[in-house]
């Protein structure tokens, strides 16, 4: 028997729909939001009626009947820390994303809206891997003061997933090997995997290399200094270092397509920072190396900036000595979605739960 998946993704500005027939897609389609149509909006929450609004539209065009589908699965926002898994979207969760007690983001509105869609059809919505998969080993939660601990949220979906492919792929048990991922996107993830569990991980927030638009880590009394001097509140702080911080910075663009023309075209400020980040990449990957004693079986490298080679190249000339490096450009969490899903629907998996 197949099973009919919708799979809903929501981003800043787009809500991605797809439908597939157990793992494959049937179709995936990104509806843009214009900055005016989101304008009208006083947060992110108050968009659900209106991103669902147009999940239906696009569902009614592709002439896809409803009463065919067997669960929904989205995207997961800023939950409580979670154990891997797929995890029914229960109220407590609906409630826990509509309150945003750990920090508001758009992905919030994949399970708000699936859930919606899947009480109307009688059906359930399924939240995978979301952003706070929390698997930390316990040594790994210290930090250098007792009143603060290292927070695990991570781009955790798509390198669950690429983590679990490339076992697959090479007849591994996951449960049983190494592995490091790297996800390459406008945020940077690093992050070890051993025995099935993502022990540690550099929290793209607030630690490790610099992206298109995060800062990373920061020298703290540096940052001390300049938020006191210049009396800066905390939202306009973690809007600097996170959303208008990286490359953003440096470069006023998000885009790296652009940042790599002009690397290519040997501007020298762009060479350097470049190199830098490459650089850092490398250095958060030797780091958590260390983890498992240098016991690696195979670093993979995936997310959007994975297509451009040459700035791969650079992190790999760095890490190879450590283990193999395997590459999985982009960033297919739509399928990562509709696997989870799936995983249970054959119960393959239990669900979690929340």
């Amino acid at each position: 028997m197949s099973h009919l998946i919708l799979v809903i993704n929501t981003g800043g500005t787009s809500t991605k729909v797809g439908l597939f027939k157990d793992c494959e897609p049937i179709f995936v389609e990104n509806i843009q939001h214009s900055d005016e149509e989101l304008a009208q909006f006083k947060d992110i929450i108050s968009q659900k009626d209106y991103r669902e609004q147009a999940v239906f539209d696009l569902l009614k065009a592709k002439n896809v009947n409803l009463g065919d589908l067997h669960a929904v699965s989205a995207r997961g926002g800023l939950l409580r820390p979670l154990e891997s898994g797929t995890y029914e979207a229960v109220e407590k969760m609906l409630g826990d994303l509509r309150e945003a007690k750990r920090g508001t983001h758009a992905s919030h509105l994949s399970a708000l809206i699936g859930s919606s869609i899947a009480k109307t059809i009688g059906i359930t919505c399924f939240v995978v891997d979301p952003v706070s998969v929390d698997e930390f080993d316990a040594i790994a939660r210290y930090t250098g003061h007792k009143l603060f601990k290292r927070e695990m949220l991570t781009h955790a979906l798509n390198m669950k997933a690429v983590a679990k492919r490339y076992s697959k792929e090479h007849n591994l048990d996951y449960f049983n090997i190494t592995l490091i991922v790297v996800h390459l996107g406008t945020g940077i993830s690093v992050s070890i995997h051993k025995n099935g569990r993502m022990v540690d991980a550099i929290n793209p927030a607030e630690e490790g290399t610099f992206s298109l638009d995060r800062s990373g880590s920061l020298p703290v009394l540096q940052v001390a200094r300049y938020i006191t001097e210049n009396k800066l509140d905390f939202k306009t702080f973690e809007k600097m270092v996170f959303g208008e911080g990286g490359m953003f910075s440096y470069f006023g663009t998000k885009d790296f397509k652009k940042v790599a023309e002009k690397y290519k075209a040997g501007d020298r400020e762009t060479i350097d920072i470049v190199d830098a980040m490459a650089y850092q990449v490398a250095k958060d990957v030797g780091g958590l190396a260390t983890v498992n004693y240098g016991k690696v079986d195979c670093i993979l490298i995936t997310g959007g900036m994975a297509y451009q080679e040459f700035f791969v190249n650079m992190i790999i000339d760095r890490i190879k000595f450590i283990a193999p490096v395997k590459l999985y450009p982009g960033e297919d969490e739509m399928r990562a979605l509709a696997e989870g899903t799936y995983r249970v629907l054959t119960e393959e998996e239990s669900p979690g739960i929340y």
